[in-house]
């Protein structure tokens, strides 16, 4: 490996160790409160949340599948990070001006960063995606960004479930569903809801709430960016054959 791959290789493991640990104290309470409170809503409000995200989600990855561009071929690791760094600086810009519009804008204009962010969010996978190299009109290649998504955004107790499937991806790919109907839309939106929940309600206060939008939402793409390099860098890797073994029969 080169001494860039090498240094790649360093902070994949560092962030394999993180995406492995168990639940701790906290993680485990406050996973227990977040499923009380959930339980506490009607069904049909759990119906109704998930259909909603489910069609959004679905919105914006058929949109964007049409909108990115060809893979990024024949390019070193270091000039294919260089670019996605790039993009996601300019993302986390975009976002973060948006959360603080959005934040001063009172309680109805705050809602409307939901959807917003949301698409931005998505929009940054298939192009990070694009330029490892992965081509996102591939059915299985935007369930794979939907697995990024969960990663960056769940609980411990997900995220060490789909951290398994993510690393195995290339024999868990083959026993994926033909519909995108039949991916879990339920888990998907009740954890990302309760991961940003705190931060967006706080988002929808007067006086503050610009700037908690503008923090939270940097906060949220950089985080998003940091997962989709790090699972983008696993997978060259195992396709290599250079780097994780341990991690592949994880």
């Amino acid at each position: 490996m080169t001494s860039y791959e090498q240094l790649a290789y360093a902070e994949l493991r560092t962030w394999q160790a993180q995406m492995q640990r168990p639940p701790s104290y906290l993680n485990r309470f406050t996973r227990r409160v977040q499923m009380r409170l959930n339980a506490w809503l009607p069904e049909r409000l759990h119906e109704a949340i998930t259909v909603t995200i489910k069609q959004m989600v679905r919105g914006v990855l058929y949109g964007s599948s049409y909108l990115t561009r060809r893979p990024t071929a024949d390019a070193s690791l270091e000039e294919r990070e260089k670019s996605v760094r790039c993009r996601v600086r300019s993302y986390r810009n975009t976002a973060s001006a948006e959360g603080a519009v959005t934040g001063a804008g009172g309680f109805l204009l705050g809602l409307a960063d939901f959807p917003l962010l949301l698409g931005l969010k998505i929009k940054l996978l298939f192009d990070v995606a694009s330029l490892y190299g992965y081509d996102v009109r591939d059915y299985t290649e935007r369930l794979y960004l939907l697995h990024v998504f969960q990663l960056a955004f769940s609980s411990q107790h997900t995220r060490n479930e789909v951290y398994h499937r993510v690393v195995n991806w290339e024999e868990y790919r083959h026993q994926l569903p033909k519909d995108v109907q039949a991916f879990d839309w339920r888990t998907f939106q009740q954890e990302y809801r309760d991961y940003i929940d705190l931060a967006k309600m706080a988002q929808l206060m007067p006086f503050i709430g610009a700037a908690v939008g503008a923090v939270a939402n940097y906060r949220l793409i950089e985080q998003l960016g940091e997962t989709a390099m790090n699972c983008f860098r696993m997978r060259r890797f195992l396709e290599s054959d250079a780097a994780v073994p341990a991690e592949r029969a994880a």
